[in-house]
């Protein structure tokens, strides 16, 4: 680790109640897009609803989209913001449909009636959340993905942003079935848990972002003692969050090309 890098038109409809059927070329799209497709090895069209799955007792609701394809897709469980699922959520899981694979985006403010408009609001009961609680809704996330025959049950990862991207290196230490997890700009796990990762990992990090870079040299002394792959780029010019902000949209471009690349290389291969 070098302290850089380690180791067109479109069209839209939407359904009354929970679906809503989304068409867009990937050339461009109707609605506001902010990542980018790498490559065009499925059809453009996707299909995105809302759908609902019980984790324990309780009903999550999530925002599920599809790419079409011939054949099961591998999948990504989407792990939101401290702002909840918004837009940039939404976006994401359509954006990784129109890049190959079926993505989930479970709210994990569903106990409390979804994530709400105000952000304060939902900052605050996001902090809140148990772990453990998580984790079960995450699992929860991932039992429901092998129920769909749209899916590769054997291909299944995890991407996180901000606190999403601190529950998605913490899910990691938690469920050995993973095949890949992909960390934006998010905190790192306890050193000893660390060990207990088993999917190959991918780091997401700003250069103006030294809160979470504060832990990113002992986090990588971790990892090699535990002999994880986990492989990272601070990207140059850019703060936390620059995903979303897209403050350097060739940089927010060059990061997803990564992100994508890096799932394929682990989802994809049989």
């Amino acid at each position: 680790m070098d302290g850089k890098t380690a180791g067109g038109n479109g069209r839209q409809r939407a359904a009354t109640g929970l679906a809503v059927l989304i068409a867009a070329s990937v050339a461009g799209a109707a609605y506001y897009r902010p990542l980018p497709s790498v490559a065009a090895l499925v059809s453009p069209d996707i299909h995105a609803e809302y759908v609902k799955y019980l984790s324990g007792r309780d009903t999550i609701t999530a925002y599920l989209a599809y790419p079409e394809r011939p054949t099961p897709a591998p999948a990504v469980i989407v792990i939101h913001e401290i702002f909840g699922v918004s837009d940039f959520v939404r976006q994401t899981a359509e954006q990784l449909a129109k890049d190959g694979f079926v993505a989930i985006a479970p709210d994990l403010l569903s106990r409390s009636g979804g994530t709400p408009a105000a952000g304060d609001s939902a900052r605050r009961l996001i902090v809140a959340l148990p772990p453990d609680q998580v984790t079960a809704d995450l699992d929860a996330a991932q039992a429901y993905l092998k129920t769909l025959k749209a899916v590769r049950v054997d291909a299944i990862g995890v991407i996180g942003f901000c606190w999403g991207g601190g529950q998605s290196f913490r899910y990691a230490t938690n469920n050995a079935a993973l095949k890949a997890f992909v960390v934006c700009y998010g905190p790192s796990p306890r050193a000893e848990d660390i060990a207990r990762i088993r999917a190959k990992g991918l780091g997401v990090y700003a250069e103006n972002d030294a809160r979470i870079n504060a832990g990113l040299t002992d986090m990588a002394a971790a990892v090699k003692q535990a002999g994880k792959d986990y492989q990272y780029t601070v990207y140059p010019g850019v703060g936390h969050g620059f995903l979303r902000a897209r403050e350097k949209p060739e940089v927010s471009d060059s990061a997803w090309s990564g992100v994508i690349r890096f799932f394929r290389a682990q989802l994809e291969t049989k």
